[in-house]
């Protein structure tokens, strides 16, 4: 939907007109028609209206002078020209000002732009907000599809995949000091007793690289190749971490949820998540700190220290429960058979034994070590991996169970788990996707904000950097 706004009293325009007439014919027939027809129509009218006031209020916005002061630096007029902008409700034609600087060569600028926030010199900020906002959660095609159907703007697919990775560039660049920005505007619940702090990766399909030209670039992808070894050729890890609050019963009130594209052991990650929780120590050094992650070495190498770090006076750790009892069914079903009664029973007994006994593990283990010297072969060599696994959890000091649970604190990591599926795994893998770097962590970043309740803080962060204050040379 277009308009060209080229009067000054918007009630006196086309679009008003087409709009007052619409409503006034609409109530007073009663021919029957489809009353979604009807919707439709009266909301792509409200839109074209919609689209001629935005389109004064942005006219409003230009400056024409002779010169203007920008910071201190000086330009000067070099013209007027019509450029088309696009709003929510459509697109539109205004007349703009472009200036250049003063005695020196250089890039032409816009004041329009700059005093209305216009994002990537096309877009207003609420329009870029929602198109940023609906690609975090769909394709830029589905996205397109669905502005399409609302009427309204209908930014191309191609513009609604690119903004978030140049909005994304802006956001890295600064991403430390806004970071901290957001985490200064917050509190810690009153009611909050404990944090929980966990790490998961989750691997995403990536764009194959491109052969290397030389010899320092076949170094890298030798190192990249690597690293893809751990999963299937062109996927690659992306991290996720949270940090949870946990009020005395047990329950999780809220959550800050952080994720990260392919880096080596996910460094950017954990300095964000040690950021968050010293943010956290600050306002509250009496909290509970808990630790909760898989086996893997480098979440633990991350974790190791990190009380001290923060100054937690209270801090406790553990292996995800999940996570290990996955491993304790695993030699069970090899010794008794999967499905088996047998082995459920026994399931259940060495379940309840790590939640509700203090030598809970040592049980466990026993009872494995039994059906390891009972079977031979490839069953063996299953149950001896199992136990293997278990008994470097608890060299560790990772299996307190029972402790964790008798003073209400988690003992799995299935929030930072579930992070890894809905911040990347249902936006990042729907079949036939394959992402570069960059248009990944765009998707992470955005879909992080989302989920952290920080959106709203997060984008209006990214929308001041799009304005600026424009001043007339004296």
């Amino acid at each position: 939907m277009s308009a060209d706004y080229q009067v000054a009293e918007p009630f006196s325009s086309g679009a008003f007109e087409e709009l007052r007439t619409f409503v006034e014919s609409s109530l007073e027939s009663d021919e029957r028609t489809s009353f979604e027809d009807f919707e439709r129509d009266l909301h792509w009218r409200v839109m074209a209206f919609e689209a001629e006031v935005v389109g004064q209020k942005l006219q409003a916005c230009d400056i024409d002078t002779k010169e203007i002061d920008i910071g201190g630096d000086r330009f000067r007029r070099k013209g007027r020209f019509e450029k088309e902008y696009h709003g929510l409700g459509g697109t539109f034609t205004v007349m703009r000002t472009l200036y250049v600087p003063v005695g020196s060569q250089g890039r032409a600028i816009v004041p329009l732009e700059m005093r209305a926030g216009i994002v990537e010199g096309a877009w207003t900020p609420l329009l870029a907000r929602v198109m940023t906002r609906t690609v975090a959660s769909t394709t830029p095609k589905e996205a397109a599809e669905l502005f399409e159907e609302f009427g309204g703007a209908t930014p191309s697919a191609s513009s609604l995949g690119r903004l978030p990775t140049v909005l994304s560039e802006l956001w890295e660049n600064m991403r430390e000091g806004i970071e901290k920005e957001l985490r200064q505007q917050e509190t810690v619940p009153a009611n909050a007793v404990a944090v929980g702090a966990s790490l998961d990766g989750v691997l995403i399909p990536m764009k194959t690289e491109k052969a290397a030209d030389d010899e320092e670039d076949s170094v890298v992808q030798e190192a990249t190749e690597k690293k893809r070894k751990r999963g299937p050729t062109d996927y690659q890890e992306a991290s996720c971490g949270t940090v949870s609050f946990y009020d005395a019963d047990g329950e999780r009130i809220e959550t800050v949820r952080y994720a990260r594209g392919s880096e080596y052991k996910k460094a950017t990650l954990k300095s964000q998540l040690e950021s968050e929780l010293e943010s956290i120590w600050a306002l509250r050094p009496d909290l509970t700190l808990v630790m909760l992650s898989d086996g893997a070495a480098d979440h633990w190498e991350f974790f190791s220290g990190l009380a001290e770090r923060l100054g937690a006076e209270s801090s406790k750790k553990a292996a995800d429960l999940f996570h290990v009892l996955e491993r304790v069914k695993k030699a069970l079903d090899a010794f008794h058979g999967e499905g088996t009664s047998e082995a459920r029973a026994m399931f259940e007994t060495c379940r309840l034994w790590l939640r509700e006994e203090e030598d809970g593990a040592d049980r466990v283990l026993r009872a494995l070590r039994y059906r390891r010297d009972r079977s031979h072969g490839a069953k063996r060599k299953t149950i001896v991996a199992q136990i293997k696994y278990v008994e470097n959890r608890k060299r560790d000091g990772l299996l307190s169970y029972k402790q964790l649970l008798d003073e209400n604190l988690p003992v799995g990591s299935g929030v930072v788990e579930a992070a890894c599926k809905t911040l990347a795994s249902e936006r990042l893998k729907r079949s036939g996707m394959s992402w570069s770097h960059d248009g990944a962590q765009a998707i992470l970043t955005l879909r992080s904000l989302i989920q952290s309740n920080r959106w709203t803080r997060g984008w209006k962060m990214i929308s001041d950097l799009y304005r600026l204050d424009v001043n007339i040379a004296a």
